[in-house]
């Protein structure tokens, strides 16, 4: 088979980009309105956060600019539609943790004032949701944009930023909700349903 021109490739990882700025920045702005009752954020915190812009918009000059142009490869069909589905079912899994969470939700560690322990929803299953999201999307992009740079950057990114917070984020949730916090633990899994 041909190879496809990488024009779709940029296309969905641009759609991709608005819809994940599309889908947080509401949650952003009404959870700002609610004061922080504790900060959990420290330089590996801060450190995981700026890596995280970078990944978000390292691609996107893969898209705009030609300055990885030299790590391009010919783009498939095949993978080019399991990274769109890959990416897809990150989206929906994005909205999804968003919407459960409502005010409870901040890009980084904290607790709000009135922060309660969210478990219906997406959070019936995992306790990370959307985490699990980023790391399908990240999938998907490794997947489907065909540049050795751009591709795999941002599931790079979301694997260390996940494998770094889990644990403080468990941390401050036990700290914060105690025995509530161990029994929903203890009837749901991490990432993935069932397994982890």
């Amino acid at each position: 088979m041909e190879p496809l021109d990488s024009w779709y490739a940029k296309t969905l990882l641009l759609m991709g980009s608005v819809m994940i700025v599309a889908i947080r920045a509401p949650h952003g702005q009404r959870s700002r309105t609610i004061p922080v009752v504790h900060r959990g954020q420290g330089g590996i915190e801060r450190t995981l956060l700026a890596l995280a812009w970078v990944a978000f918009f390292l691609p996107l000059l893969w898209v705009f600019t030609p300055w990885f142009g030299f790590a391009d490869y010919p783009l498939r069909p095949l993978p080019l539609g399991l990274g769109a589905l890959a990416v897809a079912l990150g989206l929906v899994l994005f909205h999804r943790s968003h919407a459960d969470l409502g005010t409870n939700w901040s890009i980084t560690l904290e607790v709000r004032e009135g922060h309660r322990l969210v478990t219906h929803g997406v959070y019936r299953q995992i306790r990370h949701p959307m985490y699990t999201a980023l790391l399908l999307h990240g999938a998907g992009l490794a997947v489907a944009v065909p540049n050795w740079v751009a591709g795999p950057i941002y599931l790079v990114v979301m694997a260390l930023l996940v494998a770094c917070r889990l644990g403080p984020e468990e941390a401050l949730m036990r700290a914060t909700f105690g025995a509530e916090y161990e029994a929903y633990a203890s009837r749901t899994r991490r990432l993935v349903p069932h397994v982890w």
